[in-house]
């Protein structure tokens, strides 16, 4: 996306629009104008077919998701476009179903991992993928605009989607072979008290693997809360609780996966990624190399290269990780934090196939998790997050551009450095890998404070 279309927005962010419930712009007012601003969008992209749009709401367990849905639908209705509401189910159930039910888009109330505090909307167009940037910015534009209600023969309908988990589930299965079956596994299945809480269980179970269910009662304030993929001690420590033999965790929305081997040891989404392409590879079924980001961990890239794997690198964040899949050609692509899309497969990132794929690795080449994952040596990571002024040019500040040389010289070929300004919050996100824990402490210290000291702020 160019400089000048990242100025122009105001409210879409690099995965929707995200904030705290009852502050701008997660308020009931500034969401009913958003479904509207939505919905006279989509009316004017449909309007060569002769049809009334229709648009797919799917949220997570959040206690304000309800808030959010009913004031996205009548903005709906008051712009003219029908409405599709599943209930709970993943973000990537949403791109699924927008697909198959031929709709006009998918729209996703969720804030991901963030606590229940929080929430977000989040758009797929007609083909299940995020949005182009032309139509969240015409979406933008048409905010500006005073906000008008169609002619009551005009007005939206609602409707229940009644077997979008069953389909869902369905779906799941079908990207695992049918000459395979989990039999002889038993897995703990962490939900993260989100929206995975009842299709997730089930695909594995289906497919017949023993299924432990934790973090699966959702309350509407307990998603993400010490439990799921950004907390993955939970996990550890139910895989030893009922002697597993792995364990999966989904994030709040189910598309950001960890797993855990029987022995509690913890697989981020390098380590996985690198699993299931390596599988591909074997299988020939790998189209050229795996996209990753900024932040993938130099021993990822190693490991992927000893294969004769190229790694290609992306901004952070999966719709850019996506954008480079779509114009490589390349099936494979994720980040470290677990969000992995398996292209062949969905349009999107998915927990669920993710792990599929990573159990059939397994299962066909008679290995374990951490025989397969073993090339992966992670190198230790520190990340420090310094506040600085809005809009500082610190790619022009002398004094960080020396200390960061310093950093890269002393490092060379055995660790990384990478410098880039936070999408949400006035911080620069400082980050130093090195072989060694206390390099990559010593290194990533020194340039925040320079960088502090630049920028006339204290750490």
């Amino acid at each position: 996306m160019s400089d000048k279309k990242q100025r122009e927005r105001h409210y879409f962010g690099t995965d929707g629009v995200r904030g705290r419930v009852g502050q701008e712009p997660i308020t009931p007012d500034r969401v009913l104008k958003l479904g509207w601003a939505a919905g006279r969008t989509l009316a004017t992209a449909d309007g060569t077919r002769g049809e009334r749009p229709a648009v797919l709401i799917g949220k997570d367990t959040r206690i304000s998701g309800y808030l959010l849905e009913a004031a996205l639908e009548a903005g709906l209705s008051a712009a003219g476009v029908d409405t599709y509401l599943c209930g709970p189910l993943p973000t990537p159930a949403i791109a699924y179903l927008t697909r198959a039910l031929r709709l006009s888009a998918g729209i996703v109330i969720s804030a991901s991992h963030n606590p229940f505090d929080d929430n977000g909307i989040k758009f797929f167009s007609a083909a299940g993928a995020k949005l182009p940037d032309d139509v969240e910015l015409a979406i933008e534009r048409e905010m500006e605009r005073p906000l008008t209600c169609s002619p009551s023969r005009e007005l939206g309908k609602a409707f229940r989607v009644a077997d979008a988990p069953g389909r869902y589930i369905e779906f799941c299965k079908s990207t695992f072979p049918n000459e395979r079956d989990l039999r002889g596994c038993r897995i703990v299945v962490d939900c993260a008290n989100g929206a995975g809480y009842h299709v997730a269980p089930p695909v594995f179970h289906e497919l017949g693997a023993e299924v432990v269910p934790v973090a699966d009662e959702p309350n509407g304030t307990n998603i993400n809360a010490a439990c799921g993929a950004t907390h993955p001690q939970h996990l550890v420590e139910q895989v030893h609780t009922h002697g597993a033999d792995f364990g999966i965790a989904l994030d709040g929305d189910g598309d950001r996966l960890v797993m855990v081997d029987g022995h509690g040891r913890i697989y981020d989404g390098d380590q996985l990624l690198y699993v299931i392409a390596r599988d591909y590879q074997r299988r020939n079924a790998l189209a050229g190399g795996v996209v990753g980001t900024l932040m993938s961990n130099l021993g990822f890239e190693q490991a992927l290269a000893q294969s004769g794997i190229p790694l290609l690198r992306a901004k952070v964040g999966d719709r850019y990780v996506l954008e480079a899949m779509v114009a490589q050609g390349w099936h494979l692509g994720g980040e470290n934090s677990g969000h992995m899309i398996c292209l062949d497969k969905h349009t999107t990132g998915d927990a669920t196939i993710a792990a599929l794929a990573v159990l059939r690795a397994l299962i066909e080449q008679k290995t374990t998790l951490a025989e397969a994952a073993a090339p992966v040596t992670l190198f230790p990571q520190r990340l420090i997050n310094v506040p600085v002024q809005r809009d500082w040019d610190w790619r022009g500040d002398e004094a960080v551009i020396n200390a960061e040389k310093t950093a890269v010289s002393s490092l060379g070929s055995a660790g990384r450095v990478l410098l880039r300004p936070s999408g949400t919050e006035p911080v620069l996100r400082v980050m130093v890998e090195a072989r060694e824990r206390a390099l990559a402490d010593l290194h990533a210290e020194s340039l925040a404070h320079a960088i502090a000291v630049a920028a006339g702020q204290r750490l």
